[in-house]
């Protein structure tokens, strides 16, 4: 282990989240809110420590090696959530503990979108600024953007790489220099957020809402300025279709969205077996949710069934989490069946959660392969995608991470049911985390506020778990990955 170079990257990169605190500052000044203190104290910390971490060890130059980026982006994830919480503890304004405080900031950088706090309506517009962008900064990783400045800091990054990157198939680069790679996924990544924000505005939001929005649209984080999320412009329909648009962007492989552009073609797309499922699935869902909406009468008219009907699935199935209606409340099946839908959620290589469409698709080819052989049995099948046979290492590692994630979630879902949640609450409550997803059903339909402070600690590791996909995290539990 290359502890010096560790400590040398946290500290740098503490330094770098340090400046994340500035736009806050300056959206304080602005609105006059009484919420200055806060961010500059936060600042000051974070610089501090970080400098305190880097100084005595900034000469070492060693290379990172595979274990070390683990190390480091498991490391820098649970630091930063304890440092982003400062500003919610520190604010006068914000009423709510330490725990909660923690819980709101690994929410964000996890882009899950699971709220603990109540009258968002009146909370001061830096401290809800600031919540958007930690879904922003959290949406592509921070420590991608580390990545893309990685010559300033002396080091080779793709052990961090393909720590961070979601999806089975981690050794692809879009570029051939990996610098260039993450600088390409944050243009594309920028660009998005300008283009979703121009689009709210356009579409009815204020200046201030827009900007807020997008972040937590292009990121799929799912927080809003609003208590009411997006039902808050319920009048305005150009604002939930612009939302459609583009969480339903955010959840396609950004690879796909680079190769399109540097093609200038579209045909990448429909050529991608990941991208043909997501649309599939989403789709089917949309057709289900619609009839099942119209079968019970549950809106009055035709075009606000269809319109909430793939708001909501599209919002649950990309794992963005925002809500134009109270969907656990909807009529029937439909509230667990786009719980469900989450579990699959975003594609690989996107700002989405879940289990991710490619691996949802190989689990699906293995099991029909299965299938084929009880009747073929000596017949020779291979899983392909996009005519590509794969190697039977990434089918393993589909199944090793299915079989890890469902006795996580069990045990998750019986502790939650121990410490007195009901069923349906627990159930929904690590489905929503571990997925990333935000809104659950029952008691956590709406906010997590109630939920006992034991039980919102177990579910920031589920939130972390499923931002870091299981293995990068959980890999550090091992005693093997300790030894020489």
């Amino acid at each position: 282990m290359q502890y010096f170079a560790i400590q040398r990257i946290i500290g740098l990169l503490l330094m770098i989240f340090s400046v994340t605190q500035l736009p806050p500052v300056l959206v304080s000044l602005i609105y006059n809110d009484g919420a200055l203190h806060a961010f500059l104290v936060t600042f000051m910390v974070t610089v501090i420590t970080g400098l305190v971490l880097w100084v005595p060890v900034s000469r070492s130059r060693k290379e990172l090696r595979l274990r070390d980026g683990f190390i480091v982006v498991v490391a820098f994830w649970t630091v930063l959530g304890l440092f982003g919480s400062l500003p919610l503890a520190l604010s006068e304004q914000v009423t709510i503990s330490v725990t909660d405080s923690i819980f709101e900031s690994i929410s964000g950088l996890t882009t899950t979108g699971a709220t603990v706090l109540t009258n968002i309506d009146t909370l001061p517009k830096s401290i809800l600024y600031y919540r958007q962008q930690l879904q922003w900064l959290g949406g592509m990783g921070i420590v991608v953007l580390a990545v893309a400045i990685m010559p300033m800091l002396g080091i080779g990054g793709m052990q961090l790489y393909r720590a961070e990157t979601p999806g089975p198939m981690k050794d692809s680069k879009l570029t051939p220099r990996l610098t260039e790679t993450a600088k390409a996924l944050w243009y594309i990544y920028l660009t998005l957020t300008i283009l979703c924000g121009l689009g709210y505005w356009v579409a009815g939001m204020t200046v201030f809402d827009a900007i807020a929005h997008s972040f937590a649209t292009v990121s799929i984080g799912g927080f809003s300025t609003h208590d009411a999320s997006m039902a808050y412009f319920i009048d305005k329909p150009l604002i939930e279709i612009t939302a459609i648009i583009f969480m339903f962007i955010s959840g396609i492989n950004f690879a796909l969205h680079f190769t399109s552009w540097r093609n200038r073609s579209i045909k990448a797309y429909f050529m991608d077996a990941e991208f043909k499922t997501y649309l599939f699935l989403l789709l089917v869902a949309i057709v289900i949710s619609t009839s099942y909406l119209f079968y019970k009468n549950h809106f009055p008219t035709t075009n606000q069934t269809i319109l909430n009907s793939i708001f909501q699935v599209v919002s649950i199935g990309t794992t963005t989490g925002f809500t134009t209606q109270q969907y656990h409340l909807w009529p029937g099946f439909l509230p667990v069946m786009l719980l469900f839908l989450s579990f699959v959620g975003g594609c690989a290589g996107s700002t989405g959660g879940g289990m991710k469409v490619i691996r949802f698709l190989l689990l699906f080819k293995q099991g029909m392969r299965e299938v084929m052989r009880v009747i073929h049995p000596n017949a020779v099948l291979s899983i392909k995608v996009g005519n590509k046979p794969l190697q039977p290492r990434v089918i393993e590692s589909v199944w090793g991470f299915f079989s890890v994630y469902v006795a996580i979630f069990s045990i998750m879902l019986l502790t939650l049911m121990f410490l007195g949640l009901d069923q349906v609450t627990a159930f929904s409550a690590v489905a929503a985390c571990m997925n990333n997803l935000g809104p659950g059903l029952n008691e956590v339909g709406l906010n997590y506020a109630s939920l006992d402070e034991h039980i919102k600690w177990i579910l920031c590791f589920a939130m972390l778990l499923g931002r870091l996909e299981i293995f990068t995290l959980l890999v550090l539990l091992t005693p093997a990955f300790w030894k020489r």
